[in-house]
């Protein structure tokens, strides 16, 4: 039994999985899942084909496996970018082949309707229709059984019910029982549905283009140097604390620090921005950034998943197979879709063929307008053709897609606009954001702070410093690195740092507390100037201040006034004082202010504004910003701030700064507006042709056409969000 430390700790796997075709096969995957002991969460995704599950350390990647199978799909632990070349491969020679017998056969078909009879074509038709039936469409009879003998219904359940059902009375007409032959049409479906699933493999492909040129940055070897040698090794050799030199035109293979050189470094495929960023010694690095002009010794610092591009495809992949709220309903119609249809074709066939004599004669009207109405005498054969034109037209493939295809879409957007989507009910919830909270430093401001002034001695200045350096706070780099000249290192003990107050340390035997003054009555003119105060206090007694100036974001006004425009109510919410808060305030046009808050009040504010019915995004980078984060109905964390921000967000800035929550609530409503688009044509579809079908109006093969253009126009339709968005 585990203990409760064990309950606590999480892990979050992505799960490729084989063999789904639609809705109801992820459903079926996603139960499974669900089902084993240690799984607290768990959302499969068509559109990706990934499963992403949250569960307990001593769940294993083969536990995960085993409750794929126990439903009949498979799981691969190949690269994805192999996996899907291999998919493309096979659905294209499934399409070929298919061509290649069912072309002629419909040719042959039609002299055969128009009267031009040929006494070997049942045999022929038997034969050929059997090969693409059975051979060709073997994978869509394999989903079937898979789904039968599991005890659930799936997309392929229809079509093979539908193209065996025609190709069965091809066998009956050979036989001798006089019943019309539906062999070709049962090919037809089968040909149909192959070229239907090729189109939109690809189409899918395209969709998910942005995480597939993220997956091509990475590196797969790096040049490093031992003993003033360099030697080329995989990737995956390289370890931390290796130095690694880095050539012109050369991507870099991980993340680290510039030891030696000059260079331009292109990181717009990571950041989104297209301007070239001077790398110099002591610079921050990413892997998969191009260096454009010198020569780079870089000190690697992280590898493998650890890197920064490594997590970022991660928290890309992770939305992407997510769900949103929305997509429960789509689950729930498609859950028990398949088996109220087959009900449904059951009894229109059941119907016709019952009360053929009575009925048929009402259709001689109709034929003239809608000549693929089959004209037969038989009873049996009409049955059999709406039973199959039934079946087919309500393959429910497009309600699978119509979320998760504009969710594909909608997060890959987000990352090539410096957008990381960790939490993919963010999707739906950004759009109706109401009131924007922003954290003053870090935020609307650069996050790159300096000291403009400070009063302290020498000692106490290098006690200050170096106690700051061990602090995570934006302001603590400013100040670590205010020291000059030949001022003495210490090395400080006891650090602790206090979320909303500062940092204190012991140094030399003294305790140095560094942070908000405790008056700020002795400091306005600087407060008022727009300058942060940081206040040292040695042994209870005030030793001096540093002034500390942090330049505003030049995309902080403009956001705000955009805000307002828009009707959006942006409020700063800072642990400053109030003085330099209302400086900044005034400057960026925000008029709404909470200054001088505590960790804990920040919160307390959130739920406030949410009391009164809003909804709220909070903006924030700092460890005093993690809980109002995580309380918000949206959090998104500037990238460069500390990771426990960043752990608490929904959304991650990996580059600019609050107007970044604009082009969120953008990409949000073009995403749900394309979801609703997607899923109200795809119920209208199935709740006009199903009936259609089942008055005996429509023809199987082009019930078949009209059903993979249903799927092709939902993941086209979504496919508008990237380009809406470019």
């Amino acid at each position: 039994m585990q203990n409760e430390n064990d309950k606590k700790e999480t892990t979050k796997t992505t799960v490729r999985i084989t063999g789904m075709t639609c809705a109801a096969c992820s459903n079926a995957v996603e139960r499974a899942i669900r089902k084993v002991e240690g799984v607290d969460f768990a959302a499969v995704n068509l559109a990706t084909e990934t499963a992403f599950v949250v569960h307990s350390s001593g769940v294993t990647f083969d536990d995960l496996g085993k409750a794929v199978e126990s439903v009949g799909y498979g799981v691969s632990r190949e690269i994805p970018e192999e996996l899907d070349r291999k998919r493309y491969l096979d659905s294209r020679k499934n399409l070929l082949l298919a061509l290649a017998v069912t072309t002629p056969l419909a040719v042959l078909m039609v002299f055969h309707m128009l009267g031009i009879h040929m006494p070997w074509f049942p045999l022929l038709e038997l034969v050929a229709a059997g090969y693409v039936i059975f051979y060709v469409g073997r994978g869509s009879i394999k989903g079937a059984w898979i789904a039968v003998t599991h005890l659930h219904t799936n997309m392929d359940t229809l079509i093979s019910i539908g193209s065996v059902a025609a190709w069965i009375t091809t066998l009956l007409n050979v036989s001798g029982i006089p019943i019309a032959s539906f062999g070709s049409i049962g090919a037809m479906i089968v040909a149909l549905h192959v070229s239907g699933r090729f189109i939109e493999s690809s189409l899918r492909d395209k969709a998910a283009k942005e995480i597939k040129n993220l997956l091509k940055l990475r590196a797969t070897e790096a040049r490093i140097v031992v003993d003033g040698k360099e030697l080329m090794v995989p990737i995956e050799a390289v370890t931390k604390g290796m130095t690694v030199k880095v050539r012109p035109g050369e991507r870099i293979p991980v993340d680290g620090d510039v030891i030696s050189g000059r260079s331009s470094v292109d990181e717009s495929m990571i950041t989104g921005e297209s301007m070239p960023v001077i790398k110099e010694n002591g610079a921050l690095l990413t892997g998969g950034a191009l260096n454009i002009t010198g020569e780079l010794l870089v000190s690697v610092t992280k590898t493998g998943e650890d890197t920064f591009l490594s997590q970022m495809v991660s928290l890309v992949q992770e939305a992407q197979g997510s769900k949103i709220p929305i997509q429960a309903l789509a689950d729930g119609v498609t859950r028990v879709f398949v088996p109220i249809v087959t009900l449904l074709a059951a009894i229109a066939g059941g119907t016709w063929f019952v009360l053929f004599p009575a009925l048929y004669p009402r259709l001689e009207a109709i034929r003239h307008y809608l000549p693929w109405v089959l004209e037969t005498d038989s009873a049996v054969s009409f049955g059999v053709f709406v039973f199959v034109a039934t079946i087919v037209i309500a393959c429910p493939c497009a309600l699978g897609l119509a979320t998760p295809m504009a969710l594909v879409a909608g997060t890959g957007m987000a990352s090539k606009r410096g957008l990381l989507i960790r939490n993919a009910e963010a999707i739906q919830t950004t759009k109706d954001i109401e009131v924007v909270l922003m954290d003053k430093t870090g935020t609307l401001t650069a996050g790159d702070p300096s000291v403009v002034f400070h009063n302290l001695s020498s000692s106490d200045l290098a006690a200050a410093a170096a106690i700051e350096r061990r602090s995570g706070h934006p302001l603590a780099k400013a100040i670590g690195s205010a020291v000059e000249g030949d001022l003495p290192d210490p090395d400080p003990e006891s650090i602790e740092e206090i979320a909303g107050k500062g940092v204190r340390g012991m140094v030399g035997g003294k305790l140095f507390e560094i942070g908000k003054p405790r008056s700020f009555e002795d400091y306005t003119a600087w407060l008022g100037g727009g300058k942060t105060v940081v206040e040292v206090v040695r042994d209870g007694e005030v030793a001096g201040f540093f002034a500390v100036e942090d330049p505003i974001r030049e995309d902080s006004a403009s956001a705000v006034e955009e805000m307002k425009r828009i009707g959006i109510t942006p409020v700063m919410i800072t642990g400053d004082n109030e003085t330099t808060a209302r400086a900044v305030a005034e400057r960026v046009g925000i008029t709404e202010i909470h200054a001088g808050v505590r960790p804990e009040e920040k919160l307390e504010i959130v739920r406030q504004y949410q009391a009164s019915g809003k909804k709220i995004l909070m903006i924030g980078d700092g460890i005093n910003d993690a809980a109002a984060l995580k309380g918000a109905d949206i959090g998104m964390a500037i990238g460069s701030g500390m990771d426990l921000a960043i752990d608490s967000a929904d959304i991650v800035v990996m580059s600019g700064g609050v107007s970044r929550a604009l082009e969120c609530i953008k990409i949000s409503g073009k995403t749900f507006r394309i979801i609703t688009q997607n899923l109200f044509w795809a119920f209208l579809y199935n709740i006009v042709a199903i009936p259609v079908a089942m008055a005996g109006l429509l023809h199987p093969a082009i019930a078949e056409i009209a059903m993979a253009m249903s799927s092709i126009s939902v993941v086209l339709n979504s496919l508008r969000i990237k380009k809406e968005g470019s």
